[in-house]
């Protein structure tokens, strides 16, 4: 089945960004001009994605006005003649049909997934977290698609993380299918480096089946008391088969402030009208 739908948790306080994000959500904080939310639903519209559904929180309105038309905005950039502006805003709202749940409480991110249980309906989907920005073309959701096609199967986006690191993300417990390619036979959360089975860390890229709310409505709290997805997916692996994939792709940390600022670096380089300028500021930069 043509996998349509994309959900984003997007209910998170952002606390890492405080103070400014009591005030702006943290996924629309930008990376060079546009907010990281914006570049990861370009990944899934690319990918054929054709609704997301935003899994976000009471007082972060602000994201969903980003993805509606403002006809008085686009009026004036009409009339004033900035034809470039306008194509950008309006791009931003027509990537993909964007719709929104709340998530009332903070109890994780399976909780946050399992919300959108009635929006997505018995059809696969993938989750997509917003603060993990992977740059390639093709994007890391289309390489994921054609693994799923090949294998009929889930997916979750792995990548590897030195060894000394491992504990500070979930790991899998794998055997290699093809190259970047392997079948999962568990997931294991923060693990300390001598229990690590691996050092293929999860990443925020999964396609999963409908299946899987079921499993999170299975699911008993966890670290926190928070519901965790990889422990709903430990349920589904009992009946479906999930593969890793190594996606090809840099990622970056959208999640810190330190991140982002790499982010918006690298992309600046990365583009002809803006890498001379950077390189200039950062040449200019005082050494200390």
């Amino acid at each position: 089945m043509k996998v349509r739908k994309a959900v984003i948790p997007a209910a998170g306080l952002g606390t890492r960004f405080l103070p400014i994000t009591k005030s702006v959500p943290k996924e629309l904080l930008p990376i060079l001009d546009r907010p990281m939310l914006q570049y990861v639903i370009e990944e899934a519209a690319e990918a054929g994605i054709e609704e997301v559904i935003i899994i976000t929180s009471r007082g972060k309105e602000s994201i969903s006005s980003y993805f509606q038309p403002m006809p008085s905005l686009e009026q004036h950039l009409a009339e004033s003649g900035a034809m470039e502006l306008l194509a950008k805003v309006k791009h931003a709202t027509s990537l993909a049909k964007v719709s929104f749940v709340i998530q009332e409480q903070p109890l994780g991110l399976g909780h946050a997934v399992l919300t959108a249980k009635e929006a997505v309906g018995n059809e696969p989907f993938v989750v997509i977290l917003p603060d993990d920005i992977i740059a390639h073309a093709p994007g890391a959701l289309s390489q994921m698609l054609a693994v799923s096609d090949q294998f009929n199967a889930g997916v979750v986006a792995v990548e590897p993380t030195p060894w000394e690191l491992v504990h500070n993300y979930g790991v899998v417990d794998a055997t290699q299918q093809l190259d970047r390619v392997h079948r999962i036979h568990r997931l294991v959360e923060k693990p300390p480096r001598e229990e690590a089975p691996s050092n293929l860390t999860v990443v925020g890229r999964y396609i999963l089946p409908a299946e899987i709310f079921e499993c999170l409505e299975r699911t008993p709290p966890g670290a926190k008391n928070e519901i965790q997805l990889t422990d709903g997916m430990a349920l589904l692996m009992e009946t479906h088969e999930l593969y890793a994939y190594e996606f090809l792709g840099t990622r970056y940390d959208g999640g810190t402030p330190l991140g982002l600022l790499r982010a918006s670096l690298e992309f600046g380089l990365a583009q002809v009208e803006t890498r001379d300028t950077i390189k200039a500021m950062i040449k200019a930069l005082p050494q200390s």
